[in-house]
């Protein structure tokens, strides 16, 4: 059972009860990359959430590091294209120690210019680490190609030029202006009383004033399709292809999820897996991922595959697609589907982590949660004729997108 409170500035408050000995916590808080409007802008929302470590007008950046570790904890951060969030694990009698934190970074760092140099230097180092990585790189390519010229299209990361200029004046500025209650969720899983985790919050998050701070101006992408061929020297092909999808409100992404896992989900009895790993030999790997945004979603479908098997590749993933079109699931079938995705929805939800996470996110969008009883039904509640309907409406060719580094 989720339980809920509202400080009187705005801040939401998720909680669910456990009876482990560690508690989860985290602030979620509504601005990501896209929200980055201006190109000097691009890459300060992922290099603020490095530098809040860095120091506050209390603390310095050993001793914010120390106050969760110090007591055999986890602290850390991440920023993706809509939200950011900083979260620890301690065990329950240090909860405070974790929510006291968060109110201090968040509202008094101060960026010392000595640290954000150092820091400069990281960020830049995981800039080039990518480029080591292709099965990741091609992602953020592929995303820049799909949204080019909406803000959706930046690399979180930023470019190496803006990450070396940014100052401390100009992180300032965008975290007054986006870190503000209104935008913020504090989610908590563990055993610490919800009346606790009131009074907790209540003294550390407060006191911040209600101001409301710049309004997200969030503009739909226009999607321009593509076929491109990158040269990158790789010792195998690596293909993305990929199509817009439906919004995280749009009623029928339970559907299309569905859909996706049954395609190219985790399981090694996928169909993507079965059809072009297993019976054709085409890969190594291959996965479909669906993900929705506020306004907008992707699918996509990544392999890594042998130079001399592009073409036949991509006809193999296409005739897999247009069997969902074309081929209705049998209800044998589709119940198969369900209990794949109910269970493995299941199995992550065991992970106290990654529910304390999943709930923050889902109260900053939907100011609600869904329970897994409430997740299932929905699971359950999809047909075959509307898992046809979406296939029918998102995969046709046309809308495709490929990006391959050969």
């Amino acid at each position: 059972m989720f339980l809920y409170h509202t400080l009187s500035n705005g801040v939401r408050i998720v909680y669910k009860h456990t009876d482990t000995g560690v508690t989860h916590s985290g602030v979620y808080i509504h601005v990501g990359s896209r929200d980055e409007l201006q190109p000097e802008e691009e890459g300060i929302a992922h290099f603020i959430e490095h530098c809040i470590f860095k120091g506050t007008k209390r603390r310095k950046a050993f001793h914010i590091l120390n106050r969760i570790d110090g007591v055999g904890g986890e602290l850390n951060a991440f920023t993706t294209k809509e939200e950011t969030c900083v979260y620890a694990s301690t065990l329950t009698p240090h909860f405070e120690r974790s929510i006291e934190l968060f109110a201090d970074i968040l509202f008094c760092s101060t960026f010392p210019e000595k640290e954000l140099e150092r820091e400069r230097d990281v960020v830049l180092e995981e800039i080039d680490s990518y480029k080591d990585l292709p099965s990741e790189l091609i992602f953020d390519e592929f995303e820049e190609l799909l949204y080019f010229g909406h803000p959706l299209s930046h690399n979180i990361l930023g470019s190496k030029r803006n990450v070396r200029r940014f100052s401390s004046s100009a992180l300032q500025r965008f975290v007054s202006d986006n870190y503000v209650p209104s935008r913020m969720v504090i989610s908590v899983v563990g055993g610490v009383p919800f009346d606790k985790v009131i009074r907790v919050c209540e003294r550390h998050f407060g006191s911040v004033s209600a101001t409301q701070g710049g309004k997200l101006c969030r503009v739909r992408p226009e999607i321009k399709s593509f076929n491109q061929t990158v040269h990158r020297r790789t010792h195998q092909v690596h293909a993305l292809a990929g199509c817009e999808a439906y919004s995280a409100f749009d009623e029928r992404k339970v559907a299309f999820a569905l859909l996706s896992n049954l395609l190219g989900g985790p399981a090694m009895n996928s169909r993507l897996n079965m059809a072009i790993r297993e019976r054709c030999g085409y890969c190594y790997t291959i996965e479909s991922q669906y993900t929705p945004l506020s306004d907008t979603g992707l699918f996509t479908v990544y392999a890594g595959i042998d130079a001399g098997a592009v073409d036949r590749y991509v006809r193999a993933l296409m005739e897999e697609l247009q069997k969902m079109v074309d081929t209705t699931l049998t209800p044998r079938q589709l119940l198969a589907a369900q209990r794949q995705l109910i269970g493995q929805m299941a199995v992550n939800n065991e992970q106290f982590l990654n529910e304390m996470q999943a709930m923050g996110k889902s109260l900053l969008l939907f100011d609600r949660v869904d329970t897994m009883e409430e997740m299932q039904a929905d699971v359950l509640s999809v047909t075959v004729q509307e898992m046809q309907s979406v296939a029918a409406d998102l995969f046709c060719e046309e809308n495709f997108s490929f990006l391959f580094y050969v």
